[in-house]
């Protein structure tokens, strides 16, 4: 159990957190979200040790063990197993297999456990501090960003791995899909407070933006009741019959605390420049071959026709060619065989993380923008400044004093310098946070041009992508379909994460396949009863609240005719609440709904293939 109490952090005139605190209690899986530079890494260094607040208390029990991922690389044994193994509890020691399982998970082979870590690229270093992390078993688990540099079918992994985690978690995460998918209960850093809550990200937002309507309300009519009193006091303060009356109301005034007004909170804006493109086609990829190796293909004989608007995701493990693919179609590698023919009216723009060294460290940030576009003006780049969150001063920070995040930014606004109309993107959102990354995709789904898009985070996959150039098995092949689809006909079945695998009928008589048939419904049944029971328990609650709401809203008429304020007063609290409480209940018919149907369409699709047998 950890206790965040009253905490004050700050520096300089910035203050991060003020009296703000939490309590993480044993087996919960807390998600820490906030904007970037609200504090969340400064709130996971205090927790872990490594800085310490201004004010307040953070305390645990005796003994209670903290394992914090490090993304600093550092490593003393000169083999993969070895250095995972000084993870190990000193009672498990000689257990390798505890090791080997966990590294095996997060995408090594069984080869790589002898090789020395030196030999490996970042994102692999990277996983390697996570699984030693994972094998010391602290009783608090803290993750920042443990998503970066790992493949889907390890973000599978990690993420079952830590659903069955008996202990407590603190993430943070930008991939809001992985994040709901983990997490027991969510903390938010808002407004320098924290706010604990339990459910996901969608309970947690929406539960803020009703508190600041909330808020605002009782800001507004408290302003006009204050405004009321001071006209009370002006217009009878002479008169001596009502002199107790002015007096008081005096003394209410110098008493009552008036409520800022809330800033509004600055968001990522996105919007990309679409150039009008007339052709039927984007470019063609044909019989596209290439390898790093001459004896070792990572693209065979491959082809692809990419079409306006559309929205093509890259996927599949690290290391099989995904950014090799992006790279061949922006020209920085040329195939070893094959052709790739551009349209001439394209104009595309690429980001790659990579990119940043690219970025001049003497230039401003103001400067670097101008500096992407032969018609681009000062007035252009501040206004892209501003959308990135570089505003006023800001924009005129040196490139080489700038954050990772911040150059990610940097690289991002200078596509939205250009008129484009085709994205290629490689892990653009790895430093945004998760209201950017919702802007983002909201900017991608509104762009007119094509997109082309490598990227780990299922919730982009789904909310995207129409097509999928997957690469699996030491193959690359292109997907007719959305990422859904994908799931549901093939899957990551070799990777031993995703989807059940469809039934097998080949083999089987008319008496076995109807006794598999009511096998399957029976199950159906059992499995989408508890769902179907919650769907009606909220249904009839939201009825049974909508007519209240009817009935309040009479009796509201009802007081207004005859001015009894009071009685107004009263209602309208109650019809506040009832009205708050049916969002809630509306946002849980909604998942429950959801659950039904993945379980419907689940069992639905294995009684198909019955069917067409």
């Amino acid at each position: 159990m950890l206790n965040i109490d009253e905490i004050t952090k700050g520096f300089g005139d910035q203050i991060l957190l003020d009296k703000a605190g939490f309590r993480i209690n044993p087996g919960e899986r807390v998600g820490l979200v906030g904007r970037n530079g609200h504090g969340k890494t400064t709130l996971l260094n205090m927790i872990s040790g490594s800085d310490h607040p201004d004010e307040g208390t953070i305390s645990y029990p005796s003994g209670y063990r903290m394992g914090f991922l490090s993304q600093k690389i550092s490593f003393t044994e000169n083999r993969i197993i070895d250095e995972a193994m000084l993870g190990l509890l000193e009672h498990e020691k000689d257990h390798s297999w505890k090791a080997e399982k966990i590294l095996a998970g997060l995408g090594f082979s069984q080869d790589d456990f002898k090789k020395n870590p030196e030999e490996f690229s970042g994102g692999f270093q990277v996983r390697l501090n996570l699984a030693k992390v994972l094998i010391s078993e602290p009783d608090l688990l803290i993750l920042d960003e443990p998503t970066n540099y790992l493949d889907i079918t390890s973000i599978r992994w990690i993420s079952r791995f830590l659903t069955s985690w008996p202990r407590e978690v603190l993430l943070v995460t930008h991939d809001r899909g992985f994040m709901d998918d983990v997490v027991t209960h969510i903390a938010g850093i808002h407004r320098h407070k924290i706010k604990k809550i339990k459910g996901n990200t969608y309970k947690y937002y929406l539960q803020v933006a009703q508190d600041e309507e909330v808020y605002e309300k009782t800001r507004q009519n408290e302003e006009k009741r204050k405004k009321e009193v001071e006209l009370f006091i002006s217009r009878f303060r002479a008169k001596a019959r009502l002199a107790n009356m002015v007096q008081s109301r005096i003394k209410t005034l110098e008493k009552s605390q008036t409520k800022e007004k809330l800033q509004k909170m600055k968001n990522l804006e996105f919007e990309f420049n679409y150039l009008p493109f007339s052709g039927k086609q984007i470019l063609m990829i044909e019989n596209l071959s290439f390898g790093w190796q001459k004896d070792k293909s990572l693209i065979n004989n491959f082809s692809l026709n990419i079409y306006p608007e559309d929205r093509i995701a890259i996927i599949g493990k690290n290391g099989k060619g995904k950014t090799t693919l992006l790279k061949l179609i922006n020209g920085n590698v040329h195939p070893v065989s094959g052709n790739i023919k551009i349209n001439p009216g394209v104009h595309s723009g690429y980001f790659e993380q990579t990119n940043v060294q690219s970025l001049n460290d003497d230039f401003t940030v103001e400067e670097e923008l101008i500096s992407s576009s032969i018609d681009s003006d000062r007035q252009a780049a501040r206004n892209i400044c501003g959308a990135m969150m570089f505003e006023q001063d800001s924009a005129l920070k040196k490139i080489s004093v700038l954050s990772g995040g911040e150059k990610s930014r940097v690289m991002l606004g200078k596509l939205l310098m250009s008129s484009l109309n085709l994205l290629l993107l490689d892990e653009p959102t790895n430093h945004l946070d998760i209201e950017s990354c919702d802007s983002f995709v909201s900017a991608l789904d509104n762009f007119e041009g094509a997109v082309v898009l490598v990227t780990h985070n299922e919730m982009f996959l789904h909310s995207l992508a129409n097509r999928l150039v997957v690469f699996k098995n030491d193959i690359v092949s292109v997907f007719e379909g959305t990422y859904q689809e994908f799931l549901d006909k093939d899957g990551w079945e070799d990777e031993e994460f995703a989807v059940e695998k469809r039934p097998k009928i080949a083999g089987l008589s008319k008496k076995e396949i109807r006794q598999k048939k009511s096998e399957i419904i029976t199950q159906k049944s059992r499995e989408i009863k508890p769902a179907k029971q919650k769907i009606e328990a909220l249904e009839n609650n939201i009825e049974k609240n909508e007519i209240l709401i009817g009935k309040i809203n009479k009796e509201l008429l009802e007081a207004a005719n005859i001015k009894n304020g009071q009685k107004i007063q009263s209602l309208a609290k109650e019809l506040a609440r009832l009205e708050n409480l049916n969002e809630i209940l509306f946002n849980d018919l909604e998942i429950q709904m959801d659950i039904f149907e993945k379980i419907d369409t689940r069992f639905n699709n294995q009684l198909e293939e019955f069917e067409r047998e």
